[in-house]
């Protein structure tokens, strides 16, 4: 993830703060509830590539042969590989 979760927090609190504020949502209850809320989506949403390139790196775990002798290029084929599921899952990245 290239955000910290502190500033993913502090981020999540201005969004709601700012929302309310402009009557575009009332915050019922825990004033707190809501921000964390929206922190959780952010986070899960902002790890998908994070885990996109754990999955990544395992599949080319397989090609690390012909990588070290240099008959392929690793951030190439990273990039390539990273590409091809994004556009096969319809991730947004």
């Amino acid at each position: 993830m290239r955000l910290s979760k502190g500033f993913v927090k502090h981020l999540s609190r201005l969004m709601v703060e700012t929302l309310q504020k402009k009557g575009m949502i009332e915050r019922p209850g825990d004033p707190g509830a809501v921000a964390g809320a929206v922190e959780k989506a952010m986070i899960d949403d902002l790890s998908v590539e994070d885990r996109l390139n754990a999955e990544v790196r395992e599949i080319l775990k397989a090609y690390e042969a012909e990588i070290e002798r240099g008959r392929l290029d690793y951030h190439t084929l990273f990039s390539k590989t990273k590409q091809k599921l994004a556009r096969e899952r319809d991730l947004v990245l």
